[in-house]
Parts: structure tokens; C-alpha cells; sequence
């Protein structure tokens, strides 16, 4: 589309799920000022009602918005739709063990929200993410552009943090990508991560500290951390919400504000490195279309290898779900 045919935004939100990230989404929301109304859908309609209580009592302590629970039908004129709503991750269990039971409730819930939102962009957070990505977008019918999945947002953002955390610089001058499934298979691109514009090789070398610095043994940590996080905040507190919560707002943001920021987000990957038809965390570029362009990395060998290899994990579970 080009500049003078993208299509206008009121700025609503629907979220689908009243749960722990659903709603700690969006309060998130609510203090970004980035929407003007806020709807909470859950089959729960109890808990979506307190939700939006708790929520809308802090309302004249921060910016104008509508905040309401409803049903299906009150996703019409949604600009996006938010999708939460699953079978919780247990202690010890993997993403890709959820993947029955949620694609079961999707089957239910895509038609739903399709009926009366069927221009909204639809971001998908549900877990396993990528497959679930791939389900909403196989059911929904909607141009693969319009169907994005939170996918690698939250672990690369663990990833930054982590390296800032270990160079002791600002996480927002850390430039590093997960890619892949947001899972077990993900990979980091060491290749192309960078500080202020320096290679990380380059820039550990230079380091006062170096000497006393693990190097790659150190790397290998950091990327164990990310892969892990989720499994051990599970154990901990029983779920991850925070952070997820303003992953999805930063997607939000991109979308509503036509940013053209470059995001991981998880979408159909055709001819790339060889992954064809599945849907996978890369750079992309977001906007008020959703998702604009995807971004071709240079990967290194090695990370080709790894980023094929995270595609076939997800593909044989793909192949085994009846649409």
C-alpha cells in the first residue's frame, strides 16, 4: 500500500485472555497512552470484569483511555487484537508440550475474532508462539502481513539485557538478535551483535576487563540464561508476565504509531536460508500494515545450520495439527 492508502487507526485494542499477561498487557497499555480504548475478552467474564476495574481506578493517574470487558462481538473496529488466552505453561514443561490443548482453544477463538474484527492486525503471545502463529494465520485467512506473532521480542530483549548487564554499557545501545522458534531451538546472532556500532568481538578485546573475562565460555552463558529464563521464573513465581507485557506493547506501539521499527517478531518465512512455510522469529520491519519487510540477516554457517534446524523442530509438530 502505498503512503496515501494505509488505513486509518482509532487506536483500539482488544486483548483476548484475562490472565496474567493478558492483563498485566494491558495495564502496560493503559500507562503508554498509546490507545484510546482497551477491551478484555475472556471466557472468565468475572475475571475480565475485575481486570478492568482494577485497571480503569488508576485512570486519573495517567492518560485518557476506555477500559471495558465485553465478548467476541466487541472486538468489532479493533485496529489490533491481542491474543493471550491458552493453557498455562506448568513447571518443567515445554512450549511445544502446550500445543495440542492451544491449538484446540484457537480453533475455537481465530473464527470468533475474525467475524467482527476482520481488518485488525492480530498479535499472537499465546505459547508455543510460533506454531500458534502459524495456526491463526492457516484458520484466520488473513494476508500473512496482518498475523504476527510476539515470537524472539522477549528474548532478545533478554539478550540485550544480559550483554549490557556483562559489559556494564546501557542495554539500549546493545544491537542483538535471538532468532528462531521462541523456544528450546531459538539461536543468538553472534555474528552480527554489536555496542555502539562495535563489533562484540571487537568490543570485549578492547575491554579494560578482558583478561578476566570467560570470552566465548562467557557467551555461552549469556545465551543459556535467555534459553532458560522462562523455565526459571516459572519455578520461582509461577509465570512470566512482566516482561512479556511490554514486548507486546513495544509491537503495539510500531503498529499504531507507523513506525517502520525493525522488531524479531514471528511470521511466514518463505526462502529464507531454505525455511519455506513455517513461521519463525527474524527481523522485520513493523508498521500500521503490520508486518512490511523482512530483513535477510548475513548468518554465519553456523547460524544458518541452527536457524534450519529450529525450523524442523517446529515442522514436525506443524504437520501433526489437523486444520
Amino acid at each position: 500500500m502505498g503512503i496515501y492508502e494505509k488505513r486509518p487507526l482509532s487506536s483500539k485494542v482488544s486483548v483476548i485472555g484475562a490472565g496474567n499477561v493478558g492483563s498485566t498487557f494491558a495495564f502496560s497499555l493503559m500507562l503508554s497512552g498509546l490507545a484510546r480504548e482497551i477491551v478484555i475478552i475472556d471466557r472468565n467474564e468475572q475475571k475480565a470484569n475485575g481486570e478492568c476495574m482494577d485497571i480503569s481506578h488508576g485512570m486519573s493517574l495517567t492518560h485518557p483511555v476506555q477500559i471495558r470487558s465485553g465478548d467476541y462481538e466487541s472486538c468489532a473496529g479493533s485496529d489490533i487484537v491481542v491474543i493471550t488466552a491458552g493453557a498455562n505453561q506448568k513447571p518443567g514443561q515445554s512450549r511445544i508440550a502446550l500445543v495440542e490443548a492451544n491449538a484446540a482453544i484457537f480453533k475455537e477463538i481465530i473464527p470468533n475474532i475474525v467475524k467482527y474484527a476482520k481488518d485488525a492486525i492480530l498479535v499472537v503471545v499465546t505459547n508455543p508462539v510460533d506454531i500458534l502463529t502459524y495456526v491463526t494465520l492457516k484458520i484466520s485467512g488473513l494476508p500473512k502481513s496482518r498475523v504476527i506473532g510476539s515470537g524472539t521480542v522477549l528474548d532478545t530483549s533478554r539478550f540485550k539485557y544480559l550483554i549490557s548487564r556483562h559489559c556494564n554499557v546501557d542495554p539500549r545501545n546493545v544491537h542483538a538478535y535471538i532468532i528462531g522458534e521462541h523456544g528450546d531451538s531459538e539461536l543468538p546472532v553472534w555474528s552480527n551483535a554489536n555496542i555502539g556500532g562495535i563489533s562484540l568481538d571487537r568490543y570485549c578485546i578492547a575491554c579494560k576487563n578482558f583478561s578476566n573475562c570467560g570470552g566465548k565460555m562467557e557467551w555461552e552463558n549469556i545465551f543459556n540464561e535467555v534459553k532458560n529464563a522462562a523455565y526459571k521464573i516459572i519455578e520461582a513465581k509461577g509465570a512470566s508476565y512482566y516482561a512479556v507485557g511490554l514486548a507486546i506493547v513495544r509491537i503495539v506501539e510500531a503498529i499504531l504509531r507507523d513506525e517502520n521499527s525493525i522488531l524479531p517478531v514471528s511470521s511466514l518465512i518463505s526462502d529464507y536460508y531454505g525455511v519455506d512455510d513455517i513461521c519463525l522469529s527474524i527481523p522485520s520491519i513493523v508498521n500500521i500494515n503490520g508486518i512490511e519487510q523482512l530483513l535477510r540477516l548475513d548468518l554465519s554457517q553456523e547460524e544458518q545450520s541452527g536457524f534450519q534446524q529450529s525450523a524442523a523442530s517446529l515442522r514436525q509438530v506443524v504437520n501433526a495439527i489437523k486444520f
